[in-house]
């Protein structure tokens, strides 16, 4: 998705400790779901004992020019995230027993057991946008491997980051972790001139994901940090 690349086949490796036929049979379904919802076939992979382990190598196909890449950000580009982030760690959090808060996450924890891939959103980026990444690792991390391959800077308006409403219900420092630092998203990020704009706007309409602008991509500047934070009221 982050590559504009269209599904096209993938592999299995999988160890188990025993065979349980409910948790396979489950784990079977969604699988195939998901595959089947992009056209995706099995095509190969192995079946063994050991500790529950599984690995999955997805195989996509782009044209090679018009491949979203991390090293092709542009200064003056605009810095782009789609529908929302943080949810995934907001979760995460009250499964792991950092933070007690009398919230319905439960109502999100879909975010983290089963984001939606932006297939259509990184194939229909091809031709506009000059980078993407999906956000697996956090928004701050994933686009900082953005800026060092493309060798830039950026500015970012932390408040202008999209999350969603029950995370607006949170602090304004459990809300920033969240969005800037959290991870499973799987969102994309990516960068575009500001002469798209108006495009980015009306792909993102025609498949009902909001995008939002939150920064801009900068030229480097030498002995100071690649990202600089700003807030809602543009100071650092």
């Amino acid at each position: 998705a982050a590559m504009g690349a269209k599904p096209v086949a993938y592999t299995l490796s999988i160890a188990l400790p025993s065979i349980q036929t409910e948790w396979l049979s489950q784990f079977a379904k969604g699988l195939h779901q998901i595959a089947d919802l992009h056209g995706c076939e099995l095509i190969g992979g192995d079946t063994t004992a050991g500790p529950l382990t599984i690995s999955i190598t997805a195989i996509g196909s782009v044209p090679p020019s018009q491949a979203l890449r991390r090293d092709s950000a542009q200064i003056g580009d605009d810095i782009w995230v789609s529908n929302t982030v943080g949810d995934a760690r907001l979760v995460l959090g009250f499964r792991r027993g950092e933070w007690h808060l009398e919230l319905p996450w439960e109502d999100i924890a879909d975010r983290m057991d089963a984001p939606t891939p932006r297939v259509n959103l990184g194939l229909g980026l091809r031709g506009i946008a000059q980078s993407a990444i999906d956000i697996s690792d956090g928004l701050l991390g994933d686009l900082n491997h953005i800026l060092e391959a493309s060798k830039v800077s950026a500015n970012i308006w932390v408040d202008d980051v999209p999350c969603s409403p029950l995370l607006r219900e949170v602090s304004l420092e459990l809300r920033r972790l969240c969005t800037l630092k959290g991870g499973d998203d799987y969102e994309l990020c990516f960068t575009a001139s500001k002469e798209h704009r108006s495009r980015i706007e009306q792909l993102g309409k025609s498949l009902d994901i909001p995008l939002h602008r939150i920064g801009e991509i900068t030229a480097p500047v030498k002995n100071q940090k690649r990202l600089k934070l700003f807030d809602a009221d543009h100071l650092p």
